[in-house]
């Protein structure tokens, strides 16, 4: 599947051209044309209006890598998207131009025994959006699968619509360590998807949540958003045995579930050492590619060990929490963009900075 965009209405023989927003090299973004695919029988047409910038982006952007994907040729990026659509194949009978939609972001096979087996989140042949060597989605149009194109509540926004994806891995995640109102919560990490993870875990009935990272700001937001406690630590791996005892006291009781949304080895051996005997630790977050961690410790205490890859059957689910008001990722929002080369430029600089950015979004 191909995907495509245009920008700022220009215009070439009467006709508008197809404009994206292109990783060119390290920290060089650029918008240039980019040719629409044709429309399958099953595909639709949208016009994008809502693309949130990810931490993989960034990553693209400053390395043109991220875990074991390489960017060896100008790529499209962007995943995180709703639109409204704009044409259907003669073939999609659930779909009809006007209807707004938020995109999942991965085409995967449905023949090898992942996606026979209901895990098509682990296929192996999996194009998935501005991954390498598949285009992204900042761009005007797209041409994507109307099987993967979930149309909105009438109460739920187009941001909000783009917000799906990374709720998407909160929810798979909470999916994955079964989460339920009698499963207290630790959360390693304040960024974005420690707080989706955070709604999440709240949305499926934990009852009591603490979330933990180093930068008070975010701690903030997500007491604003509804953290029982909150717990300030350092980068600093000689303080994690005192840091536990104080995560542990926060909590106030045994910590059945941990997630850790950074992925680094000091967040996932607090989250081992935190978590109660026969517990579980769900690693969401993969800034290492590699960790020393106390795996013996843990597994002499029966603490189960659980990864997450993206997630699947997601969109669904993400629409009804928003539509029914129990999740609300409107807080998330802090920053907006327009689609010009410069907002583009300015937009990612300050997604990359940090500081009061959690969730940076262009509106098209």
């Amino acid at each position: 599947m191909g995907k495509g965009g245009m920008s700022q209405g220009e215009k070439k023989d009467g006709e508008e051209v197809n404009m994206a927003a292109w990783l060119m090299g390290v920290n060089t973004l650029k918008i240039q044309p980019f040719e629409l695919p044709s429309l399958g029988p099953y595909d639709v047409l949208v016009r994008m209006k809502a693309v949130g910038i990810c931490g993989s982006d960034v990553h693209y952007l400053k390395t043109l890598r991220c875990a074991d994907f390489v960017v060896k040729e100008p790529m499209v990026i962007g995943h995180e998207c709703a639109g409204v659509i704009e044409k259907v194949g003669s073939e999609v009978k659930t779909l009809v131009p006007g209807d707004r939609v938020a995109l999942e972001p991965g085409i995967s096979c449905w023949r090898c025994d992942h996606c026979k087996g209901g895990r098509y989140n682990l296929c192996p042949e999996m194009k998935f959006f501005a991954t390498p060597p598949v285009h992204g989605s900042l761009a005007n149009q797209v041409v994507h699968p109307a099987d993967l194109c979930f149309k909105l509540p009438d109460n739920v926004s187009l941001e909000e619509g783009a917000m799906c994806e990374p709720l998407s891995v909160g929810l798979h995640a909470c999916r994955r360590a079964n989460i339920g109102p009698e499963t207290n919560v630790l959360i390693m990490g304040a960024g974005p998807i420690g707080l989706v993870t955070m709604l999440g875990a709240r949305a499926f009935g934990a009852p009591r949540i603490v979330i933990v990272d180093v930068d008070d700001y975010r701690l903030s937001v997500a007491k604003e958003l509804g953290a029982d406690n909150i717990v300030k630590v350092s980068t600093n791996l000689q303080d994690i045995a005192e840091e536990v005892e104080k995560i542990q006291k926060a909590m106030g009781t045994g910590i059945d579930v941990s997630f850790d949304c950074a992925g680094f080895n000091k967040t996932m051996s607090t989250a081992l050492s935190a978590t109660r005997a026969g517990g579980k630790v769900c690693l969401v977050g993969m800034g290492h590619l590699e960790m020393t961690v106390p795996l013996t410790p843990a597994a002499a205490r029966e603490v189960d060990v659980v990864g997450v890859f993206r997630y699947k059957n997601t969109w669904p689910l993400c629409l009804e929490f928003l539509r029914s008001g129990k999740i609300d990722v409107k807080p998330l929002i802090t920053h907006r963009f327009g689609f010009s080369q410069k907002e583009v430029e300015e937009a990612f600089e300050t997604s990359a900075r940090g500081g009061t950015a959690i969730k940076v979004m262009f509106n098209l």
